[in-house]
């Protein structure tokens, strides 16, 4: 009996051993991650991987990492069409390797010129719908492509499109994520005109596996590449758009989406640690994540941890402190004049610093005073040292539920980010851009070209920018654990919708965070919770100087692949 027993428990300890073994990870991280793709020529990171393989096919064919962009942004509006499509908006922010310059685009679409405030008051609304089609705003995308080709780009438009067309019209497998995200809207948008016909051929939507076509949006795509951004904001499918608003009780016209026009913007950026980190200046919110990063600067961050309490409290505080200036004062620059100098300056970074308790979660703030998301990201970049940082999006995954006849596409719902309190810089007002969520972001080190990265996930999105960077900075992972690691999100801040915080919000932590840290957070009056998918969805590209190679990383909670050549 005794022998046997030794002999048992001498197994039970091989099988640990060996068990150990197996989970042994080289990087030494508590949390799952692997290994960067690492290419010469050209690379392409995207949130599906067909879209990433016909970015590769269009870079290795000699088209420009525009062209790859564009390309792949096609396909993620058919495969992904829960996170995007032509119906919804687009940011870009270029590496031009000519000119060595950053160039910003802002491709997103105004309300209505029919409509006014005053319609929603009338009808005794006190906060815009999120379906239907009164939140709809005029499409960018469309312009945001040809905008971006026009000035980058070196194949054809139509050759650009043709993968997409050929898949909308054979049909392609659904993945699982895309599956469950489509089952989910279908609960509620089926209720919206030919919504069930594009996305619910069979009574219901695509399951895992399942082979979906969309021949309407081929269909759609062929004109686009055929006619010129022209084909999409005049004629036929401009007017199917604007007659099936009207048809449903909407204000989106035909004048609304020829005058649409896209608008360069320069770039903005803070000094983090040596690193010059860039976003886009408002209607956005790219600049709440610099605002992060200028009043953590001053801390030992590397000192903490990034699993400790001391940094997830700081960094929940910081993000509070943006995010009230966000609600305040991001809105579009036509409109109100935007302090973006002084909301990034050291200065202000000091003075909003001073407002931080080590030791205490605030529940509320107050924003400064001013001295007189679901989305998809991808990245890509070509031989000659181009890169470009896209985002693009219907918001609330698949938009308004508003599906034009025979056209194979969403309509957005960005016009539900308006506020309708009078005299806020978000306030809603006709042909005004909503406060967007939707931010590519860049990193330069001393004016060469580093990393083109971005995050999706409506308000987590600038809280993962200045994750990653200080993943990257402060804590030493490689561009892919820095997307890997477990991430805080905090909500319940003040919104540009009107709603105000009150309560100090609720810190989400993925998992991987220990319980130690947890429990101190809550010691210092942290409201903290666990959830599952609003962590956002990364992808990146890292340009090595040294050895002339490119990086790159892709999502692991999402179905993105990260390739190269």
């Amino acid at each position: 009996m005794r022998k046997t027993l030794l002999i048992m428990i001498a197994i039970f300890f091989l099988m640990q051993d060996s068990l150990l073994q197996a989970q042994d990870r080289i990087t030494g991280e508590v949390f799952a991650t692997r290994s960067e793709v690492i290419a010469q020529n050209g690379m392409a990171a995207t949130s599906h991987p067909l879209a990433t393989q016909i970015a590769l096919d269009i870079l290795k064919k000699g088209g420009s990492a525009v062209d790859a962009a564009i390309a792949a942004n096609a396909a993620l509006g058919l495969m992904e069409p829960t996170g995007n499509g032509i119906g919804g908006d687009l940011f870009a922010i270029v590496w031009d390797a000519k000119t060595q310059k950053l160039h910003g685009l802002n491709a997103s679409g105004r309300s209505p010129l029919s409509l006014s405030r005053q319609y929603f008051i009338d009808e005794g609304l006190d906060k815009i719908p999120a379906f239907g089609p009164l939140p709809v705003s005029v499409p960018g995308c469309v312009d945001g492509w040809f905008e971006l080709h026009d000035k980058f780009g070196i194949l054809p438009m139509d050759e650009l499109l043709s993968p997409t067309i050929e898949y909308a019209e054979k049909g392609f497998p659904v993945t699982e994520l895309i599956a469950y995200y489509l089952e989910r809207s279908g609960r509620f948008l089926s209720k919206y005109p030919n919504f069930k016909e594009t996305y619910m051929p069979n009574g219901k939507t695509p399951q895992k596996g399942e082979v979906f076509k969309n021949p309407d949006l081929g269909n759609t795509l062929r004109k686009i590449g055929e006619g010129g951004r022209d084909a999409f904001y005049k004629g036929e499918i401009a007017s199917t758009i604007a007659q099936y608003i009207k048809e449903n009780g909407g204000f989106l016209t035909e004048e609304d989406l020829e005058k649409h026009y896209s608008e360069w913007v320069e770039p903005v950026s803070v000094n983090y640690r040596g690193y010059d980190v860039w976003e886009l200046p408002p209607n956005g919110q790219g600049i709440a994540a610099l605002q992060i990063l200028k009043m953590l600067e001053a801390y030992d961050i590397a000192s903490m941890g990034w699993s400790s309490a001391e940094y997830v409290h700081l960094f929940t505080e910081a993000k509070k402190l943006a995010f009230e200036d966000r609600a305040k004062y991001y809105a579009d620059p036509d409109f109100n004049k935007n302090p973006v100098e002084w909301l990034i300056s050291d200065r202000y970074a000091d003075e909003r610093r001073k407002l931080i308790n080590e030791n205490r979660a605030a529940r509320e703030f107050p924003a400064g005073e001013f001295e007189s998301d679901n989305t998809i990201y991808l990245t890509t970049s070509d031989k000659d040292g181009n890169m470009v940082s896209l985002i693009q999006s219907n918001y609330r995954g698949m938009g308004s539920g508003m599906t034009p006849t025979g056209l194979g596409f969403v309509l957005q719902d960005r016009g539900e980010m308006f506020t309708l309190e009078e005299g806020h810089y978000n306030s809603y007002e006709p042909g005004k851009r909503p406060f967007h969520t939707i931010i590519p972001g860049f990193i330069t080190k001393e004016g060469r070209p580093y990393i083109s990265f971005g995050l999706m996930g409506g308000a987590m999105q600038p809280q993962g920018h200045a994750q990653i960077v200080i993943n990257m900075v402060d804590f030493r992972m490689n561009l892919q654990e820095a997307g890997d690691a477990p991430r805080i999100y905090h909500d319940g801040s003040s919104e540009p919708t009107g709603e105000k915080m009150t309560d100090g919000g609720t810190l989400y932590l993925e998992s991987g965070f220990p319980y130690e840290t947890v429990r101190s957070l809550i010691g210092k009056g942290h409201k903290v919770a666990y959830t599952v998918g609003p962590y956002g969805g990364y992808q990146a590209i890292m340009w090595d100087e040294v050895n002339k190679v490119y990086y790159g990383a892709s999502e692991s909670r999402k179905d993105g692949q990260a390739a190269g050549y």
